[in-house]
């Protein structure tokens, strides 16, 4: 199975383009990280993960234009995602700030939360679905090329949102005044909304 170091290297900097800039999922991921802490945050981050790679194997198998054939099955996980945002947007936006702050929010900061995240997400779908149709890495093989791409998007995910995961949970510990606070808190939320309502509008 030959492989082009140089076509993995393009596609891994895509994927790191596509999936690690900041979004709903990045923002949520580091409001998640202030919060909780970064121990406590992975249980988020672990859910988030299996979703995203559920995803991408769905994508990688060629079965998202299946999905976007079903009538309403795109709108059912549009709806459900962009509620689930919404949802977190609103907790982050009113979490207390301060010494009892962290404790108090626990902006729905669940594994399954972090699944359901992963796994309606339309516009991971999409970056997934764009990803999978790039250049051949494995050109004599296509399920070897699929699953190949698959893994780096996979390791790309890792790592780049455990290092959003920790920046969250570093601004925590950085201790800012209340007011510095709160307008991270209601940054990452207008992040959040704005994101999930761009997508349905």
């Amino acid at each position: 199975m030959a492989v082009s170091l140089i076509d993995a290297g393009l596609f891994s900097l895509a994927a790191i383009v596509l999936l690690g800039s900041p979004g709903p999922g990045i923002a949520a991921l580091v409001a998640v990280g202030k919060a909780e802490g970064f121990a406590r945050g992975l249980r988020f981050y672990g859910g988030l993960q299996v979703g995203l790679a559920v995803a991408a194997a769905v994508s990688a198998a060629g079965l998202f234009s299946a999905i976007q054939a079903l009538p309403y099955a795109v709108t059912a996980m549009m709806v459900a995602a962009t509620a689930y945002l919404l949802y977190l947007a609103w907790r982050i936006a009113t979490a207390p700030v301060g010494a009892g702050g962290p404790a108090a929010a626990t902006v729905a900061a669940t594994s399954a939360g972090g699944f359901l995240l992963g796994v309606t997400n339309p516009k991971a779908y999409i970056a997934f679905a764009s990803l999978m149709a790039s250049a051949s890495l494995v050109r004599s093989d296509s399920s070897a090329d699929a699953a190949l791409k698959w893994l780096l998007c996979v390791v790309v995910m890792i790592v780049a949102d455990i290092l959003w995961l920790w920046l969250g949970a570093a601004i925590e510990r950085a201790k800012p005044r209340p007011s510095t606070e709160r307008a991270i808190n209601l940054a990452m939320a207008a992040t959040i909304a704005g994101t999930a309502l761009a997508a349905v509008l």
